[in-house]
């Protein structure tokens, strides 16, 4: 059975829906498959979390018409998480999004961009340039700013982050976990920096108490997935139909629950 209403992917820093990019491979594909109306966000992939969530305002918007809808559900991966709860709260969307699940997306920081934050200034903004050039002028980014990205990623004190959320809007969120380098390359490195601040459970970007928001359901598979392979990126051939699976499965249990 589909959802009553539209499914937007939202996806997080760096990643980019263009032609020469695919921000979840073949999972919006999948979910179409199963009779789901999928939209998959246009953001920024190095945008601040406000500059995002108003690109995110205006595609839900432009959802709603062409489906003839009053609301949405928003299935959004690491920051694009930021970006949902930002636009919701403070942007006046809280009647607009049925529901909102989260995918390893650091509701209290990442250890990782609190370490890039703490490098020289003059590195940070070199590498920023050329971040942001690139995005801009290849990728098409609106309004690229990774120094303000980085910043608004550092992981910060339970203490001061606050959970709280609308309670228009159902609220869940899953993590995933990683347990040696070679479950995934492209965050080996990553995973050794974050192993050796917090040696806590991580997809290697995120630690699984960071992910925790409304609802959290767990880790979303039972098998090792990498902070990129759960939007079917890097990911291996015996990975791939359980991810699928995974959203499958959510948005059967969001069609389920009315939504």
């Amino acid at each position: 059975m589909a959802t009553k209403y539209p499914i937007i992917l939202a996806h997080g820093v760096a990643a980019k829906q263009v032609r020469i990019l695919n921000a979840f491979g073949q999972i919006g594909k999948k979910l179409e498959e199963e009779g789901h109306k999928v939209y998959i966000a246009d953001t920024d992939g190095f945008g601040s979390i406000e500059n995002n969530a108003a690109q995110l305002k205006r595609f839900a918007e432009r959802v709603m018409a062409e489906c003839g809808v009053k609301k949405v559900n928003i299935i959004a991966h690491s920051k694009g998480g930021l970006d949902s709860k930002y636009m919701i709260t403070e942007l006046g969307m809280e009647d607009s999004v049925a529901s909102l699940t989260t995918l390893c997306t650091p509701h209290k920081g990442s250890i990782i961009a609190s370490w890039i934050w703490r490098l020289p200034n003059w590195l940070k903004r070199w590498f920023a340039f050329w971040i942001n050039s690139f995005y801009k002028i290849v990728l098409r980014d609106e309004h690229p700013d990774a120094m303000t990205a980085c910043d608004q990623l550092r992981a910060v004190d339970e203490s001061e982050e606050t959970l709280q959320f609308s309670y228009k809007v159902y609220c869940q969120s899953y993590s995933s976990t990683i347990e040696k380098a070679r479950d995934c390359f492209i965050m080996a490195l990553p995973m050794k920096f974050q192993k050796h601040f917090e040696n806590l459970e991580s997809d290697g970007l995120v630690t699984e108490e960071s992910t925790k928001f409304g609802n959290y359901r767990g880790k979303c598979l039972d098998i090792p997935v990498s902070h990129v392979q759960i939007i079917d990126i890097f990911s291996k051939k015996s990975q791939k139909e359980k991810i699928y699976e995974f959203y499958r499965q959510v948005c059967r249990e969001l069609a389920d629950m009315g939504f």
